[in-house]
């Protein structure tokens, strides 16, 4: 099936950081002609122009998240019943729950990412949604960040793959939230499994329909430096290749979303450039 590329330059900063900049830098990188891709646009509500913390909830910009949430969810819904598939540039995590809550509950969430997502408002050092998408949709998050005080997706049904938590206090009560629901194979474990092995027996083993999530972090900062919070001891481009190549390509795929490319790190653009080769062989063979 041919991909539609949707541009949502949400940066949950609120400060407007290189994350907001990357999908346009996918797109000059050749990113839909690479892939023969159909222009999906962009969610032109899916930026975030205010920094200040809510004090009830302990979210950035929560009004605005909201918003670009929900024209997210309309769009990703939209193209999914047209019968297409969509590929979602960030932006940063945040742009998960509004993509979720488009999705049937019953889909299977594989989730690639250096970082477990699973804060909230109060343990959150940042208040960045990017700190707790996935807390968010599993019912675990300030409702604040989507609007919508329920879980959007079983938690059961959700695979953390390739994180490397940091050991600090705030890694500690990160990896303590985490719903014990949650299917997890750490950057380690998957890696002595092997990446390509662990792929496809995900693609293969469930039934029903699957989202696919990639934070470029997930990739170790020698390969991809080019992102806001970098973590060390993670998937060299080839690993990252080998997990994900039978996951885009599982006839079950709804859609994928790629997030946490800091194009403020990539002045001259061979990161962007990197990511779209690598994204061409993933998704186009």
């Amino acid at each position: 099936m041919r991909w539609t590329v949707v541009d949502a330059p949400l940066d949950s900063s609120g400060a407007g950081r290189g994350e907001e900049r990357a999908p346009a830098a996918l797109r000059r990188a050749g990113l839909l002609d690479a892939l023969a891709a159909a222009d999906g646009g962009q969610v032109n509500e899916a930026r975030l122009r205010d920094p200040s913390r809510d004090p009830t909830s302990g979210v950035i910009g929560a009004a605005g998240l909201v918003r670009a949430g929900a024209a997210l969810t309309s769009r990703v819904a939209a193209l999914i019943a047209d019968g297409r598939r969509p590929l979602v540039l960030g932006g940063d995590c945040a742009i998960l729950p509004g993509i979720c809550r488009g999705l049937p509950r019953e889909t299977e969430l594989w989730f690639v990412d250096a970082h477990p997502d699973f804060l909230d408002g109060a343990t959150s050092p940042t208040g960045e949604a990017a700190d707790m998408d996935l807390s968010v949709v599993t019912g675990h998050g300030p409702a604040a960040a989507i609007g919508v005080d329920e879980a959007l997706l079983d938690p059961g049904r959700v695979h953390l793959l390739g994180h490397r938590p940091s050991s600090d206090d705030d890694g500690r009560v990160e990896v303590a939230r985490i719903d014990p629901a949650i299917h997890q194979v750490p950057a380690a474990e998957l890696l002595r499994r092997g990446a390509g092995a662990v792929g496809a027996a995900l693609a293969a083993g469930g039934d029903g329909p699957a989202w696919l999530h990639l934070d470029l972090d997930a990739v170790d900062p020698r390969d991809l430096p080019a992102v806001t919070y970098p973590e060390p001891d993670g998937l060299r481009w080839p690993d990252l290749a080998a997990l994900v190549t039978p996951l885009a390509r599982a006839d079950r795929l709804l859609g994928m979303s790629v997030t946490d490319l800091n194009a403020d790190e990539d002045p001259d653009g061979r990161h962007a450039r990197r990511v779209v080769e690598v994204l061409t062989d993933v998704l186009a063979g």
